[in-house]
């Protein structure tokens, strides 16, 4: 475990590193005794920061989905980070590249709370019928440490959390099986990635009990208006200055963003 000053130590790296636009080395060989009740610690610090100065929390994300990403990570679990309003873009956005390190774009949906939900025992039929909306989303991740990373060099990074574009159409959470909503990302005219949101743990909303559960072992939940991002159902697609980006979710819509 790491102590105070340590963990203060660590948040300031990582907003530093988002200001110079600079990887910095992994916290966990920075500081060896990083375990992952200090990395979402050092994330709860990142993030006050933003707040104070000028940011507002206006949901979270949660990461690491799949098997084959929690594989990868070492892993038995998703994680989580926290989505800023300064972070959030409409369909049709033209998004600075250099306000990013190394950009990729993973596919994704978003639920929008109706209501406040707190755990414990969340189920994902409680999800549902906390939800309002569910709507297609792109994630911009966003990495500000050096590789390999550790997960707990991944939690601190608050998740990698880049930006959310959110467009397309939303539809009430039982106006369709949301667990086979298609995807495919193009880039420049090209497919390069395709999905179906069924590869979000057999069902997008499990992902959010996971998530309900979890904040309620730190006094927390989530609160109506709040925007969810449930995990990526394709691979992340590298983006970089002068990349046309369109997602089509089929009878959701669509969303387009450019990169310049």
């Amino acid at each position: 475990m790491l102590s105070d000053e340590e963990r203060r130590r660590c948040a300031e790296d990582l907003l530093r590193a988002a200001r110079e636009r600079k990887p910095i080395p992994q916290p966990s060989r920075t500081f060896p005794g990083l375990q992952i009740e200090d990395a979402y610690r050092i994330q709860d610090l990142w993030v006050q920061a933003r707040i104070e100065g000028g940011a507002r929390m206006v949901g979270h994300k949660i990461g690491l989905t799949s098997r084959a990403m929690q594989v990868a990570s070492k892993m038995t679990e998703p994680d989580y980070g926290r989505i800023l309003d300064d972070a959030l873009y409409n369909d049709g956005a033209q998004i600075r590249a250099e306000a990013f390190l190394k950009p990729r774009l993973e596919v994704e949906l978003a639920f929008i709370m109706g209501e406040d939900l707190e755990g414990p025992g969340t189920r994902i039929y409680d999800v549902m019928r906390a939800t309002e909306f569910v709507v297609p989303a792109l994630e911009i991740i966003d990495y500000r440490t050096e590789v390999p990373r550790a997960i707990t060099d991944t939690i601190a990074d608050n998740a990698a959390f880049g930006a959310i574009v959110v467009g397309g159409r939303p539809i009430r959470p039982m106006d369709a099986d949301i667990r086979w909503v298609g995807a495919t990302l193009s880039r420049n005219g090209l497919i390069e990635e395709s999905g179906v949101s069924a590869a979000v743990m057999g069902h997008p909303a499990a992902g959010i009990a996971w998530l309900v559960n979890k904040l309620h072992a730190v006094d927390a939940k989530l609160e109506k208006g709040q925007i969810v991002l449930s995990g990526s159902f394709t691979r992340p697609v590298d983006v970089k200055a002068g990349d046309v980006i369109h997602a089509d979710y089929g009878p959701l819509g669509a969303i387009g963003v450019s990169f310049h």
